[in-house]
Parts: C-alpha cells; sequence; structure tokens
C-alpha cells in the first residue's frame, strides 16, 4: 500500500528539508519524490500552482489533496499529526512563528550573499547576513536552558534553522566570512542541530558536493572564489 503522505522534493531546497525534519520528528512515514525544477515534468506543473517545492500529496478518502508552501505543510503536519512540534500556549506558538518567518527571512539573505555579483554587494549581504544572526543570538539569550530553540524541547523553529544553518558547513569550507563570529549561542545551536538525526537525515549523502557545484555554477562573487580556489591547488600550479 502506498504512503499516505508524499513529499515533493528537490535535494538542495532547505524549504524540503524542514518539512523532512517535522515528518521524521513525529515518525511519520512517508514517501518523497525529487523533481528536477531546471526541466519540471508535466505533472508536477500540473499540481503545483507556484511551481515550487515542496509539495505535499496528501491520500484521503480515496482522493488526493495538494498542499504547498512549507509553512503551510509544517502546519498541517502539527495539527493532524502526533508529536506536535508547535508549543501549546497561543503567545508561545505566535512568537514561534515569528521566528520562523524570521528564518524564511535568513533564506533570502543567504541567497542574496551566494549570488552577489561583485565584492561590494557580497561584503553588503555578509554584513546584512551577520546584523540578522546577532537578532537570533539576542533571543537565544532569554530561552531556558537546553540545546533547541525552546530549551530543552525540539520544535518547528529548529526544523526551520536546522537547514539555514547547514549552508555555513559549505561556505566555511570556501573561506572565513565571519558572519556567524562572536555568536556563542548561535554556534552552539548549530553543532546541536548538526548532530540531530532527523536534520542529518533530511538531505542525501551527496549534499555537501551538490551543494558547492551550484554555488561554483553562479555567475557571483562567490563561485569566482571557488573556481579561484581549484586552480590554486599543488596539482594546478604544477601543471
Amino acid at each position: 500500500m502506498p504512503a499516505r503522505l508524499t513529499l515533493v522534493s528537490h535535494h538542495l531546497c532547505p524549504y524540503v528539508q524542514r518539512a523532512a525534519i517535522s515528518l521524521a520528528e513525529k515518525g511519520v512515514p512517508f514517501e518523497r519524490v525529487d523533481v528536477d525544477l531546471s526541466n519540471k515534468p508535466d505533472w508536477f506543473k500540473a499540481i503545483s500552482p507556484l511551481g515550487k517545492v515542496p509539495l505535499l500529496r496528501v491520500r484521503h478518502r480515496n482522493a488526493e489533496e495538494i498542499i504547498f508552501e512549507s509553512a503551510v505543510i509544517l502546519e498541517f503536519l502539527d495539527e493532524t499529526e502526533a508529536n506536535p512540534l508547535h508549543p501549546a500556549g497561543p503567545l508561545t506558538r505566535a512568537r514561534h512563528r515569528a521566528w520562523i518567518e524570521f528564518g524564511s527571512a535568513i533564506l533570502n539573505a543567504i541567497g542574496r550573499f551566494y549570488s552577489a555579483a561583485d565584492e561590494a554587494a557580497f561584503l553588503h549581504e555578509s554584513k546584512n547576513l551577520s546584523g540578522m544572526f546577532a537578532r537570533v543570538e539576542a533571543e537565544l539569550s532569554a530561552r531556558q536552558d537546553g540545546p533547541w530553540f525552546a530549551g530543552d524541547r525540539f520544535s518547528l523553529v529548529d526544523a526551520v534553522y536546522g537547514p539555514v544553518f547547514r549552508y555555513f558547513d559549505t561556505f566555511d569550507r570556501i573561506g572565513d566570512f565571519s558572519i556567524l563570529d562572536g555568536k556563542p549561542l548561535v554556534q552552539a545551536w548549530r553543532e546541536a542541530l548538526s548532530e540531530r538525526r532527523s536534520v542529518k537525515e533530511a538531505v542525501g549523502p551527496d549534499y555537501p558536493q551538490r551543494l558547492h557545484a551550484f554555488l561554483r555554477a553562479k555567475q557571483s562573487y562567490l563561485s569566482g572564489i571557488i573556481r579561484l580556489q581549484a586552480t590554486d591547488t599543488p596539482q594546478a600550479r604544477s601543471a
């Protein structure tokens, strides 16, 4: 019998990852189907109003419903599946939703960072990202004891920021951009998330290589750094 839930995915999409993390934390079985967003299949275009991933295909009473937009998918899963990841109190829940939205804003800023066309734009976006994480650092300073956003309880905010921090594993291998410097609480949160099974398994084992290749192919300042590194190897210098 096919899985009741199918997550329509892309191997690099951080918004897909947050849905996969939520499903794993809840222990919900699901099927995952990757699509090539550079050559979208007709079946995908037919069911995705925005032409984006993730989509959640939900089989219900011999019919299928399509849910799109990651924030909506997260809310649906929290309302319909066991082991809720949102806090119970409405005020705290609203605060968590706000920081989820801030996580999406950080992802947009990361996109501007790796797409910046020249050094000036790159440094501007780097400074902007550093400032955004300074706000996260201040928020974490008010939390209860524990490794997660809410202290000792893993929440949807953690599911959102796991994919955010994953970018920095690759950025750190490219250069020292100092974006997270001087933010010990952010760094500790990042480390805890990197060791969480649901976060680690939200991507395939070849994710770092795929992301590095994606960044290198961009016509951006960062891609120039990557290409320069490739030519500045002992093999290249001796050629």
